[in-house]
């Protein structure tokens, strides 16, 4: 239970793309343990840190526990410069290693003498995997996976020269009670980004082309994003600010208590907003407000927005009016219920101007 060494093996596998009728090779990792030789082999797409760092997840999952120490090569997804002493680590293969509390040491660049182990079984895997599978065609990942794994406990649970026992007995009875547990949730890649909390109390995050919103004090302010494949979380001077769920289409996610006031009363404007707020003033505007919803709400939020403006300008019974008149004949633009107001006020002014006054029965007036 001290040692897990990981390799990828130099021979790649392959599956038949089904879209494209492409051939599409593939890198197999492998993996044992340094006491039982009990060995774990996986295809993935590539070398890459994602792939790598998975399938060194499936490795520890399909062990059930987890090493003291794991001993990969000096590949480029787990050592950022190889040094015989000294090597430095990605980033990312030194979270996993906190994540599930395991040392990575690297073996020795140019002679990798530590790893003899896991350059045994890839050659054993060559014989009892690669040799079966050699005729077999596949058309996914899944697929091809699927028959690796049969072959390999095939492997695991032939009986050893010499011995007698398979790998799998003796890694069952003397290896896995020395294994830590699994921790409680699997192990996601984080990311990281370096960025500035824009004026709107948004910081962006450009691979995913989305803002995330901050408390709106901190606008201005350096920010480091971490990020996994489902979560992002924002950190200002070392202190967590803010977490959300990732999206990875363009957009926004806020929250309302990282909204300045005035920011968040525009944001809150919808529909049921404008006619909770036209009911309070006037009835004919909330007559005039439910006729108009035609196109999408937002459509109309500006020219809510003007028309409680003249709500507040004019006189009520003038107002009234003339939201009566715009609503029969479906005038719903703030700029036709203004001429329609101003109209209506000419209208009476013209009609107190023309109308003839009593007469009051003097009797010098004559007629």
């Amino acid at each position: 239970g001290k040692e897990l060494f990981v390799d990828f093996a130099g021979d790649t596998l392959s599956y038949v793309d089904t879209q494209t009728g492409e051939i599409v090779r593939v890198q197999t990792f492998v993996s044992t343990m340094a006491c039982t030789d009990y060995t774990f082999a996986l295809c993935v797409s590539s070398q890459k840190t994602e792939d790598f760092l998975y399938a060194l997840a499936k490795a520890l999952e399909f062990y059930g526990g987890v090493p003291k120490i794991v001993v990969p090569d000096n590949l480029k997804a787990a050592v950022i410069r190889a040094d015989r002493y000294e090597p430095v680590l990605s980033k990312a293969m030194e979270d996993m290693g906190n994540h599930y509390g395991f040392v990575t040491i690297p073996c020795q660049p140019v002679k990798p003498t530590q790893k003899a182990k896991v350059e045994n079984q890839v050659q054993i895997i060559y014989h009892r995997i690669y040799a079966r599978l050699r005729n077999r065609q596949f058309f996914s990942l899944e697929e091809l996976n699927a028959a690796v794994a049969e072959c390999l406990a095939c492997h695991n649970q032939t009986r050893m020269q010499q011995r007698p026992y398979t790998r799998e007995e003796h890694f069952h009875a003397a290896e896995k009670p020395e294994l830590r547990p699994l921790p409680d949730t699997p192990y996601q890649m984080r990311r990281y980004a370096e960025v500035t909390v824009q004026q709107n109390g948004h910081v962006y995050l450009s691979c995913d082309r989305h803002y995330y919103s901050v408390p709106y004090t901190l606008i201005g302010s350096r920010a480091r994003v971490i990020f996994t494949s489902s979560l992002v979380k924002v950190y200002v001077r070392g202190e967590l600010v803010a977490t959300h769920l990732r999206d990875r289409n363009f957009g926004y996610t806020s929250q309302d208590n990282h909204l300045a006031s005035n920011t968040l009363a525009f944001t809150k404007r919808s529909a049921s907003y404008y006619k909770d707020r036209a009911r309070s003033v006037s009835e004919p505007l909330l007559g005039l407000s439910s006729t108009s919803a035609l196109c999408p709400p937002e459509y109309y939020y500006r020219t809510c927005d003007m028309m409680l403006r003249l709500q507040k300008s004019y006189p009520a019974d003038v107002f009234d009016e003339a939201c009566g008149i715009c609503t029969e004949n479906r005038l719903f633009t703030g700029k036709r219920l203004e001429n329609v107001i101003r109209t209506v006020q000419q209208t009476r002014q013209i009609r107190e101007s023309e109308s003839v006054p009593e007469p009051t029965g003097h009797a010098n007036m004559r007629g």
